[in-house]
């Protein structure tokens, strides 16, 4: 009767917290570096792992800029690493990585009002959040929770005619990064980390359609994975062309983070997903550890341009890997956000 049954939920209880203490290896504990007189940019910082970095940085005395979309999670999230860290120099800008003129206008507020900048740690994933009504989704057939599943959001097109999920992954981080650039090399040494993914490895890209929503029933989570071998050939690129001036750049792969696979979730398969996320995604703390490893572990400049996961270097899939295409996304990539020419100033 009732005895055993609570006895066998006991059990299935206990085995359940073995997995997954077992499971879930915990990151080393590292010294906090010192990052006094440092300020740092991190995208998407209002929730999940650019929290998570946000707020390790500024324990470290990091000058953090919470660059989001959502002004007042943006501000809320500000205050609350305020608080928590004791830390004063902790601000929110708005930037939607979804609007090239919102990422420009951040870059000339940024500029003109901050000297210095010595980490840029590009972390927003394609916009999360409830969409405006134009964005909305139609009503998803089955396969979309499959999709969703694996950490993909609905998809869309932005004001600038690009595919929602590869312009805030990629092409939005591509011109802040560039605008960026010279304030990078005048502050150097400093650091860019792309917060990449795994997924890259079922990524494909043509350059001559970059930036168009793949055809196809799983569209959106091609299209994420696109991005994310973008993020990937990104960095090894700016590596290629960084080469000399003290500026380094990363990419990571977080690890599969409870907090971003499953917004998207139909709410009749949470409670199937949910145990299962407890038991083998980390947390956005544990998340954060790799760009925390990468933003400010001494000695990894020799290592610019490579990709990490588990704060180790790891070997990308092979596409990631290919120079020629690397230099094609470049090159088709400052041709879409309006950057064009020697020194890839703005074009008139």
């Amino acid at each position: 009767g009732m005895g055993w049954t609570l006895l066998g939920a006991g059990l299935l209880l206990a085995l359940y917290m073995l997995l997954r203490h077992g499971l879930r290896r915990s990151p080393p504990l590292r010294a906090r570096p010192e990052l006094r007189g440092r300020t740092a940019i991190v995208t998407g910082g209002s929730g999940g792992i650019g929290a998570a970095t946000a707020l390790e940085l500024a324990r470290c005395g990091a000058r953090v800029v919470l660059a989001t979309r959502n002004a007042p999670r943006g501000e809320a999230a500000a205050r609350r690493i305020r608080t928590e860290t004791g830390n004063a120099e902790v601000l929110f800008m708005q930037l939607d990585l979804a609007s090239l003129r919102s990422v420009r206008a951040f870059a000339t507020a940024f500029l003109r009002r901050e000297p210095h900048l010595h980490l840029l740690i590009n972390n927003a994933g394609e916009r999360r959040d409830p969409r405006p009504p134009s964005l909305a989704p139609p009503d998803h057939p089955p396969w979309v929770a499959i999709a969703s599943f694996a950490g993909v959001s609905a998809g869309g097109t932005t004001e600038d005619g690009f595919s929602l999920p590869f312009q805030v992954n990629h092409l939005g981080h591509f011109l802040l990064t560039q605008l960026l650039l010279e304030r990078l090399q005048s502050c150097a040494p400093s650091r860019v980390v792309i917060v990449a993914s795994r997924a890259h490895c079922a990524g494909r890209l043509r350059p001559d359609t970059l930036g168009r929503p793949p055809s196809g029933l799983l569209s959106t989570f091609q299209d994420y994975c696109d991005s994310k071998l973008a993020n990937v050939l990104h960095a090894r690129e700016l590596a290629t062309r960084l080469q000399g001036t003290q500026v380094t750049c990363y990419a990571v792969h977080p690890g599969f983070v409870n907090t971003e696979l499953f917004r998207h979730t139909p709410l009749w398969l949470k409670p199937l997903f949910l145990p299962l996320a407890w038991l083998f995604f980390l947390d956005a703390a544990e998340g954060a550890q790799t760009s925390l490893h990468c933003a400010t572990q001494e000695g990894l400049e020799r290592f610019s341009g490579r990709y990490f996961a588990d704060c180790r270097l790891q070997e990308p899939w092979p596409p990631a890997r290919d120079d020629r295409l690397a230099r094609a996304l470049w090159e088709a990539s400052e041709r879409l956000v309006g950057l064009g020419g020697p020194g890839g100033n703005p074009s008139p």
